[in-house]
């Protein structure tokens, strides 16, 4: 199931950004985090393909939104300047970000290259 996520769930879930300076993931499965506006069209597009990965691989990655209108401060702290901005991050490395919309194909090659 995709989660969304908050600031204050972020810093529980995936990393805190206001206490950390050197990037250490907390999750125990690899996960993509999706930065997204309401209003924007490729968001839209992507909302779906997210759903469908999250059952396709609900026990191997976890799948987060986090809304960049009302997570402001949060998009700030990544350099979110453009959505969607997709993270794909796994334990243990630095996350690796894609801009743009992605296919569900692309979405695969990248678990398998960053995730996997």
């Amino acid at each position: 199931m995709v989660e969304n996520l908050t600031a204050e769930t972020f810093k529980e879930k995936v990393f805190d950004y206001k206490e950390g300076k050197e990037w250490k993931y907390k999750g125990d499965k690899p996960c993509i985090i999706d930065f997204y506006a309401d209003w924007c069209g490729p968001c839209k597009m992507v909302a779906p393909i997210l759903d469908e990965l999250s059952e396709d691989y609900k026990d191997k990655v976890e799948i987060y939104k986090i809304n960049t209108e009302s997570e402001q401060e949060l998009a700030a702290a990544f350099g979110i300047m453009s959505i969607p901005t997709i993270l794909f991050v796994a334990p243990g490395k630095e996350p690796q970000g894609v801009r743009g919309a992605l296919s569900k194909a692309q979405f695969e090659d990248n678990i398998k290259k960053w995730l996997l």
